[in-house]
């Protein structure tokens, strides 16, 4: 063999080593590339969760007369609504202040809520949405309803309609809306925007559970209509339960939010 035939099969022996090299070290960095996913993967942080119990004031719980002005078919005409602790329990909403972008609880239910109106009132009298959230208000009541609000978050007139005809709104800015009927004055209910899904209503008992979320500092917030904000700060550990109790008490010169 020539000089310059033993320096090209020598070239190609050393192009050929090279190859096989960067097989081997490509190879190895696909390895590598899952293992650290695969790693990743398992060093995720699992969320915590928030529970606790709300206790409401005397005053917020005692029972209140509701007389109507109108005639109902519905109810038959005025008379006593009384209200237990349970009642006003379900216009409680806690949520946090703040969240991470993009966190949800798991199995959030998304989609359009209702405020129905029935027997004269608003159903549910609370209703917590996030904002972005198309709210429907049906009239189940033989007569006309006229749903509007005043409110700086949403400002609004739906509208006279009868009984099954249904008017709908989505709600972009958070804030406590309070909803009125232009036709019966003694309606009123109340829908709370927040800016995200981290909330819950108490149970009869007075508990609630926030579940999913991540670990981190937060400021909850505990609102009722007729009450200041009650406001605490609390720490998600990964995987833990985090207690927090709420006592609300009722203030004769402030409306809650």
């Amino acid at each position: 063999m020539t000089e310059r035939g033993q320096s090209m099969a020598t070239m190609r022996a050393g192009s050929g080593r090279l190859l096989a090299l960067g097989a081997v070290l490509f190879g190895g960095f696909l390895i590598l590339s899952a293992s650290d996913y695969a790693a990743s993967s398992s060093e995720r942080v699992e969320p915590g969760r928030l529970r606790g119990s709300v206790s409401l004031g005397h005053r917020l719980t005692a029972h209140r007369m509701r007389f109507s002005l109108y005639p109902d078919a519905n109810r038959g005409g005025a008379g006593t609504e009384p209200q237990g602790d349970g009642d006003e329990l379900e216009n409680v909403v806690v949520y946090l202040e703040q969240a991470p972008e993009g966190a949800a609880p798991p199995g959030r239910v998304e989609g359009t809520m209702r405020m129905e109106q029935e027997g004269l009132t608003f159903k549910p009298h609370v209703l917590p949405v996030v904002k972005g959230t198309v709210v429907e208000f049906p009239n189940r009541d033989l007569l006309f309803h006229n749903v509007f609000s005043l409110s700086k978050a949403a400002t609004f007139d739906l509208g006279r309609y009868p009984r099954d005809g249904s008017k709908s709104l989505k709600f972009m800015r958070p804030g406590v809306i309070q909803v009125f009927c232009h036709i019966h004055s003694d309606m009123a209910g109340v829908i709370v925007v927040l800016d995200n899904p981290f909330f819950a209503t108490p149970d009869s008992t007075g508990g609630y559970v926030i579940d999913g979320i991540p670990p981190g500092e937060y400021r909850v917030v505990a609102w009722h209509e007729r009450a200041k904000l009650t406001t605490k700060t609390i720490h998600i550990e990964a995987g833990q339960d985090a207690i927090l109790d709420f006592s609300i008490p009722l203030t004769d010169d402030a409306r809650g939010g």
